[in-house]
């Protein structure tokens, strides 16, 4: 199963690929040139079937739960000042999507969308001390009556050049269902209540939907 974002890249690589197959078949004649051509194509419309791949996971909702927006790599878990939104301390948990992750952004929570922005900027590194700040991002906050508001920022790294974001204020959104899309290698933060229970540690590998981020102490 692709994501809908998938649907025109996915239909241009396959496209080039048969036009690569029907020229090299037509013009290139010697075979390990042809077959070297055709295998770095069929590599290539590989790459992007399973960067654009949705697979189905069956959610648990649960009210007390925070569940990671995204599949990759915990990357950071520390108390900070989150100065867009709150401008009061707030507990970070960063997950560092690679090329070959999933790259579906998923709702942590249920609830209500109370704010949702785009900003542009620049394309550092998704692991950069300032990506959070100065990257192109967006900023979602979702609240409901077990944790408050809860704040999620998708950002654009080296690689990925455009960020889809489905939330809109006053959203009634599910847990786990999809909230938007990162092209290539990206992040996101979530910004949790002080005092919540952090379900996580360094470097475990966390799977969209799935995996707990947080519990509701």
């Amino acid at each position: 199963m692709f994501h809908k974002e998938g649907t025109q890249s996915i239909l241009l690589g396959t496209i080039f690929t048969a036009v690569v197959f029907l020229a090299t078949d037509h013009f290139i004649h010697t075979e390990w040139i042809r077959m070297s051509i055709e295998i770095a194509t069929l590599f290539l419309l590989i790459i992007i079937l399973q960067f654009f791949r949705n697979p189905k996971r069956t959610v648990e909702m649960n009210e007390s739960h925070i569940l990671a927006p995204v599949d990759g790599k915990v990357v950071v878990i520390e108390e900070v000042y989150e100065g867009e939104y709150f401008k009061d301390k707030r507990i970070q948990v960063s997950i560092f999507m690679s090329p070959i992750n999933v790259h579906v952004t998923r709702y942590a929570i249920s609830g209500i969308v109370k704010f949702s922005k785009y900003h542009p900027g620049k394309f550092l590194v998704a692991w950069h001390p300032k990506a959070s700040e100065e990257n192109e991002r967006t900023t979602v906050v979702v609240e409901n009556k077990t944790f408050g508001a809860i704040l999620y920022r998708q950002i654009a790294g080296a690689l990925a050049r455009r960020i889809v974001n489905y939330a809109q204020e006053g959203m009634q959104v599910v847990q786990g269902t999809d909230a938007g899309f990162i092209k290539f290698g990206s992040r996101v933060d979530i910004f949790l209540p002080l005092g919540t229970t952090i379900n996580v540690v360094l470097d475990q590998k966390a799977i969209g939907g799935k995996t707990i981020i947080a519990i509701k102490s």
